[in-house]
């Protein structure tokens, strides 16, 4: 896919290993996983569940969790962020994922809602309008 995956989250990289340890799912997983401790990165991608009153909210610190897609040149073409209580599902993070390499491929054309790869792709234009 020529596609780097990342995993990131607001534990720490001990946290991370006491995980990998016990958790059979975990131990499968083949992609690095960041740790973001600091919130730091939570906080430049929108994700830190950050309050402004005097006292914490047991949510304040948390991040949620989020999906992005990054083309090689660092613009952000998809963005999937859930409440903590949603799970992801990874065939379509990587639909999303195989969209954005063929229309970087296939300049001018636009994959609809539910395409998949083979399915047709569409032209924008005025015809297009309301047949939609």
């Amino acid at each position: 896919m020529n596609a780097e995956v990342i995993s990131i989250s607001s534990d720490t990289v001990f946290t991370h290993k006491a995980w990998h340890d016990t958790s059979a799912g975990i131990k499968e997983i083949k992609y690095p996983m960041a740790a973001d401790p600091s919130g730091k990165l939570a906080y430049a991608f929108g994700v830190l569940v950050e309050g402004g009153e005097a006292v914490l909210t047991p949510d304040e610190g948390l991040a949620l969790r989020g999906t992005f897609i990054i083309d090689p040149a660092g613009v952000l073409r998809s963005m999937e962020i859930n409440d903590n209580s949603m799970g992801r599902k990874g065939a379509e993070a990587l639909r999303k994922l195989q969209m954005a390499q063929y229309v970087e491929t296939h300049k001018g054309q636009v994959c609809p809602a539910s395409w998949e790869p083979g399915d047709d792709t569409l032209e924008p234009g005025l015809d297009l309008v309301g047949k939609l």
